[in-house]
């Protein structure tokens, strides 16, 4: 199991601390300083069965820099928002949890941990 974190977020914190309640064993990347390659998020995607779209902080501030609201949420610009987070990956969902089954959660509650734990 893997979570990706922003060590400043909140939410990733508390995933971490569920974690470590639980006993889980898991590893920690800390996408903004190993930042994801594009096929490493084409792999996460497919594990979440989302689309970049879905996990994209739209909100920030390079989000807005870059007109993400904008751009066609299509499988012809899939790939065009899998560049976007990989060449600015603060716009990435946190925390990412990727269970031993193969899945994969965006752990925002403590439900989506607990979900990942029992996969």
């Amino acid at each position: 199991m893997e979570i990706w974190i922003n060590p400043a977020c909140s939410k990733c914190r508390g995933a971490m601390t569920l974690l470590d309640a639980e006993g889980a064993d898991y590893t920690v990347r800390r996408y903004l300083e190993d930042v994801p390659s594009p096929q490493e998020i084409r792999e996460v995607l497919d594990r979440l069965g989302l689309e970049p779209w879905d996990i994209t902080r739209t909100q920030e501030a390079a989000a807005k820099e870059l007109g993400l609201e904008e751009w066609p949420r299509d499988a012809a610009s899939r790939d065009r928002w899998v560049t976007a987070l990989s060449e600015h990956p603060r716009l990435i969902q946190r925390p990412i949890i990727t269970a031993e089954d193969g899945t994969a959660v965006v752990a925002r509650s403590e439900e989506a941990v607990r979900d990942a734990l029992g996969r």
